[in-house]
Protein backbone atom coordinates (compact mmCIF):
# COMPACT_ATOMS: atom_id res chain seq x y z
CA UNK A 1 0.00 0.00 0.00
CA UNK A 2 1.01 3.70 -0.52
CA UNK A 3 1.95 6.05 2.36
CA UNK A 4 -0.65 8.18 0.98
CA UNK A 5 -3.15 5.36 1.91
CA UNK A 6 -1.20 4.68 5.52
CA UNK A 7 -1.27 8.15 6.34
CA UNK A 8 -5.30 8.96 5.57
CA UNK A 9 -5.69 5.25 7.77
CA UNK A 10 -3.93 7.24 10.65
CA UNK A 11 -5.87 10.37 9.96
CA UNK A 12 -8.92 8.32 9.73
CA UNK A 13 -9.11 6.64 12.65
CA UNK A 14 -7.28 9.80 14.62
CA UNK A 15 -9.73 12.33 13.40
CA UNK A 16 -12.69 9.63 14.46
CA UNK A 17 -11.44 8.78 18.09
CA UNK A 18 -10.48 12.73 18.47
CA UNK A 19 -14.06 13.51 17.22
CA UNK A 20 -15.16 10.94 20.14
CA UNK A 21 -13.94 12.59 23.05
CA UNK A 22 -13.87 16.36 22.07
CA UNK A 23 -18.01 16.28 21.71
CA UNK A 24 -18.76 13.62 24.14
CA UNK A 25 -16.42 15.00 27.05
CA UNK A 26 -15.49 18.49 26.03
CA UNK A 27 -18.32 20.32 23.67
CA UNK A 28 -21.79 18.52 25.43
CA UNK A 29 -20.77 19.37 28.82
CA UNK A 30 -20.29 23.08 27.36
CA UNK A 31 -23.52 23.24 26.04
CA UNK A 32 -25.25 22.29 29.22
CA UNK A 33 -23.39 24.51 31.31
CA UNK A 34 -23.04 27.03 29.30
CA UNK A 35 -26.52 27.11 27.73
CA UNK A 36 -29.33 28.23 30.00
CA UNK A 37 -32.23 26.43 27.55
CA UNK A 38 -31.35 22.75 28.14
CA UNK A 39 -33.62 21.57 24.79
CA UNK A 40 -31.41 23.71 22.44
CA UNK A 41 -27.90 22.56 24.21
CA UNK A 42 -29.42 18.67 23.47
CA UNK A 43 -30.62 19.88 20.32
CA UNK A 44 -27.14 21.09 19.17
CA UNK A 45 -25.25 18.14 21.16
CA UNK A 46 -27.67 15.85 18.81
CA UNK A 47 -26.71 17.25 15.73
CA UNK A 48 -22.88 17.06 17.01
CA UNK A 49 -22.99 14.02 17.77
CA UNK A 50 -24.65 12.59 14.16
CA UNK A 51 -21.32 13.93 13.01
CA UNK A 52 -19.92 12.24 15.30
CA UNK A 53 -21.28 9.29 14.16
CA UNK A 54 -21.12 9.92 10.22
CA UNK A 55 -17.09 10.54 10.91
CA UNK A 56 -16.73 7.03 12.22
CA UNK A 57 -18.34 5.16 9.68
CA UNK A 58 -16.83 6.34 7.04
CA UNK A 59 -13.40 6.30 9.02
CA UNK A 60 -14.05 2.80 9.76
CA UNK A 61 -15.35 1.81 6.38
CA UNK A 62 -12.03 3.12 5.07
CA UNK A 63 -10.09 1.70 7.87
CA UNK A 64 -11.35 -1.56 7.36
CA UNK A 65 -10.97 -1.85 3.54
CA UNK A 66 -7.29 -0.32 4.45
CA UNK A 67 -7.00 -3.49 6.70
CA UNK A 68 -8.10 -5.82 3.53
CA UNK A 69 -5.88 -4.11 0.76
CA UNK A 70 -2.76 -4.58 3.09
CA UNK A 71 -2.99 -7.56 5.00
CA UNK A 72 -5.99 -9.58 3.59
CA UNK A 73 -8.10 -12.30 5.48
CA UNK A 74 -4.87 -11.98 7.84
CA UNK A 75 -6.51 -8.26 8.93
CA UNK A 76 -9.09 -10.59 11.32
CA UNK A 77 -6.46 -11.48 13.39
CA UNK A 78 -5.48 -8.26 14.59
CA UNK A 79 -6.87 -6.08 17.72
CA UNK A 80 -7.18 -3.32 15.50
CA UNK A 81 -9.36 -4.84 13.11
CA UNK A 82 -11.53 -5.92 15.80
CA UNK A 83 -11.28 -2.34 18.10
CA UNK A 84 -12.89 -0.59 14.48
CA UNK A 85 -15.54 -3.10 13.96
CA UNK A 86 -16.62 -3.18 17.62
CA UNK A 87 -16.72 0.77 17.63
CA UNK A 88 -18.44 0.80 14.04
CA UNK A 89 -20.97 -1.21 15.54
CA UNK A 90 -21.64 0.83 18.83
CA UNK A 91 -21.25 4.11 16.40
CA UNK A 92 -24.18 2.04 14.47
CA UNK A 93 -26.41 1.04 17.36
CA UNK A 94 -26.02 4.50 18.66
CA UNK A 95 -26.91 6.37 15.70
CA UNK A 96 -29.59 3.97 13.71
CA UNK A 97 -30.89 2.24 16.90
CA UNK A 98 -30.95 4.28 20.12
CA UNK A 99 -31.16 8.23 18.88
CA UNK A 100 -33.99 7.26 16.77
CA UNK A 101 -35.95 6.16 19.85
CA UNK A 102 -34.72 9.49 21.55
CA UNK A 103 -36.14 11.31 19.62
CA UNK A 104 -39.62 9.48 18.92
CA UNK A 105 -40.01 10.01 22.95
CA UNK A 106 -39.24 13.54 22.19
CA UNK A 107 -41.86 14.13 19.84
CA UNK A 108 -44.49 12.24 21.69
CA UNK A 109 -43.46 14.45 24.51
CA UNK A 110 -44.74 17.42 22.66
CA UNK A 111 -45.80 20.11 23.15
CA UNK A 112 -43.65 19.68 27.24
CA UNK A 113 -39.94 19.09 26.94
CA UNK A 114 -39.48 15.44 27.20
CA UNK A 115 -37.73 15.73 30.72
CA UNK A 116 -41.46 17.40 31.44
CA UNK A 117 -43.80 14.55 30.37
CA UNK A 118 -44.39 10.78 31.63
CA UNK A 119 -42.03 9.96 29.23
CA UNK A 120 -39.35 11.46 31.23
CA UNK A 121 -37.99 8.25 32.69
CA UNK A 122 -37.76 5.93 29.48
CA UNK A 123 -35.67 8.98 27.65
CA UNK A 124 -33.45 8.56 31.09
CA UNK A 125 -33.26 5.01 30.68
CA UNK A 126 -32.49 5.03 26.81
CA UNK A 127 -30.29 8.39 27.23
CA UNK A 128 -28.21 6.27 30.16
CA UNK A 129 -27.59 2.94 27.35
CA UNK A 130 -26.58 5.67 25.08
CA UNK A 131 -23.92 7.02 27.41
CA UNK A 132 -22.59 3.84 28.03
CA UNK A 133 -22.20 2.68 24.67
CA UNK A 134 -20.53 6.35 24.24
CA UNK A 135 -18.37 5.34 27.00
CA UNK A 136 -17.18 2.19 25.83
CA UNK A 137 -16.54 3.04 22.20
CA UNK A 138 -14.58 6.26 23.47
CA UNK A 139 -12.37 4.07 25.58
CA UNK A 140 -11.93 1.67 22.77
CA UNK A 141 -10.93 4.66 20.55
CA UNK A 142 -8.31 4.80 23.04
CA UNK A 143 -7.23 1.38 22.63
CA UNK A 144 -7.11 1.60 19.14
CA UNK A 145 -4.86 5.12 19.27
CA UNK A 146 -2.71 2.82 21.39
CA UNK A 147 -2.67 0.20 19.22
CA UNK A 148 -1.60 2.05 16.07
CA UNK A 149 1.46 3.40 17.78
CA UNK A 150 2.75 0.44 18.39
CA UNK A 151 2.67 -0.56 14.95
Amino acid sequence: MGRIADYLFAIALTLWVGALWAIGFIAAPVLFRELSDHALAGNLAVALFAVVAWVGIVAAAYALLFLFAREGAKAMKTAVFWLIVVMLLLTLAGHFGITPILAHLKNAALPREVMESVLRNRFIAWHGLSSVLYLIQSVLGMALVSQLFRR
